[in-house]
């Protein structure tokens, strides 16, 4: 199975290729078939599999104790559908608590938990997107990897900043290893952006205050155009994020890859509130918006240009 992870730097494709002749999943989707099919009849098909396969020797719907670990060889570990989906992302899609609980036990600091379907998605990722905070936990505490990415680059926590899961952020941050919680926080999914960021754009406050404290940099800058959480908080007007940002110490004179500070963002928006905020803790010479080139700069240039020595007649091995 491919196994991505993140660095701070960048993302190292653990090398699983991708299925030969099978056009790639639309970026859109977060969830594989599997979610757009839970009619009972398919339901019940996955768990008759489930039984069929002897993921316990014993019978979950009669025994309310977990079961026994077979000997036998774990056949179930090895079947995957055409989405690279395993038994494991089937039972979280579904919900199925007893299954998950069941494999998740027998497959504890084992690969299996960090397989990813066609889409890249872990288990992990895909109790997040299905907000089950407690199969986050339990996948955790049995030794799955936090820091693998899918096909956007996202760890589970880039996704729970994104949709706002307080719940599933809260377990991921308290369960896994601080190493992995520190480089899950600075990496940068593919479209440039941490966890940090996604908060910030989506108004988040609270994870945005969650992260600070847990020692997000604060300061980072996304990397297509260096903004940083106080510039996106600026473009989505959105004064509470604002001053919570300043509070937590980010800084009003950081540049943009532009040249641009988050005051000079408040031009052209209606919020004089931002702007007031801005305005007295950013440099006096970092107020007025950058100039352009003027046209005395650029007819410099040319004439400098012109005077630069000619080249000489080309030489060729000496001739």
């Amino acid at each position: 199975m491919d196994l991505h992870r993140t660095s701070i730097l960048n993302q190292m494709d653990y090398g699983r290729e991708s299925k030969e002749g099978k056009p790639a999943p639309s970026t859109e989707e977060r969830l594989d078939s599997g979610l757009d099919s839970l009619e009972e009849e398919e339901y019940q098909a996955v768990a008759a599999e489930i039984r069929r396969l002897q993921v316990a020797d014993c019978d979950l719907l009669q025994h309310n104790q977990p079961p026994a670990v077979t000997e036998k060889p774990q056949e179930w570990k090895a079947m995957i559908t055409e989405d690279g989906d395993t038994l494991l992302h089937l039972a979280i899609i579904h919900e199925a608590k007893d299954y998950i609980k069941t494999m998740t036990n027998e497959s504890k600091n084992t690969d299996f938990l960090n397989t990813q379907n066609d889409l890249r998605q872990t288990p992990l990722h895909l109790a997040v997107i299905t907000d089950q905070p407690d199969v986050c936990q339990h996948l955790l505490v049995s030794g799955c990897d936090p820091t693998l990415v899918d096909n956007r680059g996202d760890t589970p926590l880039h996704i729970a900043c994104r949709l706002g899961n307080l719940l599933c952020f809260s377990v991921i941050t308290q369960f896994c290893q601080k190493e992995h919680l520190h480089t899950v926080m600075a990496a940068c999914n593919y479209h440039g952006q941490n966890c940090l960021h996604l908060a910030s754009i989506h108004g988040f406050l609270s994870l945005v205050e969650n992260m600070v404290e847990l020692g997000a940099d604060i300061n980072a800058k996304e990397q297509h155009n260096g903004r940083s959480a106080l510039h996106l908080a600026v473009d989505q007007q959105n004064l509470s994020l604002v001053r919570l940002l300043l509070k937590k110490g980010a800084d009003p004179n950081l540049l943009t890859s532009g040249g641009h500070t988050p005051y000079h963002l408040t031009y052209g928006y209606g919020s004089y509130e931002i702007r007031e905020e801005l305005y007295s803790l950013t440099s006096p010479d970092l107020r007025e918006l950058p100039d352009s080139e003027s046209d005395d700069s650029e007819e410099e240039e040319d004439e400098k240009s012109d005077e630069e020595v000619g080249y000489d007649d080309i030489h060729w091995n000496g001739h």
